[in-house]
């Protein structure tokens, strides 16, 4: 029987820890203001409420993340509600082909939508069972498991079985750490 592929991609190291790895400061975020939009090449656009959203019919999918800092961590369990069904309540138009992905404090992302529609992809909100902590996205971020878990801004796709860190060759932990510490200072 031949051996079942390696679930740590190339240039990662697993950790059972989840580290906290963020841009900018932990954002303090009024659910009784927050907003869900779908809009652009859809047939339907929505905005929900954050009760709204929490009324949506949830999932559970078991993955493996895959930090672009080069950390991976096994089996986790995150619970939201799938993006599939939100695409689907939009009625996504033919013609699109790539979804921007607007988060706290300004990030954006872009995402082919043939990433995006995967069926393991949720708008997650909870973690081995508990909310998602403020550190790691609370009230509610996006899960692609097949791509980096911060998909990077400055690739289209962020595959880490490819490498595809950072628009090209993967970064030395020197130039990420050079980076993230330049980042801090502009804040």
């Amino acid at each position: 029987m031949a051996n079942p592929l390696p679930r740590v991609p190339p240039g990662q190291i697993q950790t059972t820890k989840w580290p906290v790895l963020h841009y900018g400061d932990v954002p303090d975020v009024d659910t009784s203001k927050w907003t869900f939009r779908v809009s652009g090449m859809v047939e339907r656009p929505f905005s929900l409420t954050w009760d709204e959203f929490l009324a949506l019919p949830r999932k559970t999918v078991q993955c493996d993340i895959h930090c672009v800092t080069t950390w991976s961590r096994l089996e986790n369990r995150f619970e939201g509600v799938p993006v599939q069904d939100l695409l689907q309540r939009a009625g996504v138009k033919k013609e699109a082909k790539y979804c921007l992905v607007v988060a706290e404090q300004g990030f954006t992302t872009n995402l082919p939508l043939s990433d995006l529609e995967r069926p393991e992809n949720l708008i997650a909100l909870n973690w081995a069972g508990e909310p998602l902590t403020p550190e790691h996205g609370w009230p509610a971020r996006l899960l692609v498991p097949h791509l980096y878990f911060w998909k990077s801004a400055y690739l289209m796709r962020g595959d880490p079985w490819k490498e595809e860190r950072y628009g090209g060759r993967g970064l030395t932990q020197h130039e990420i750490n050079k980076f993230r510490n330049a980042s801090k200072k502009h804040l």
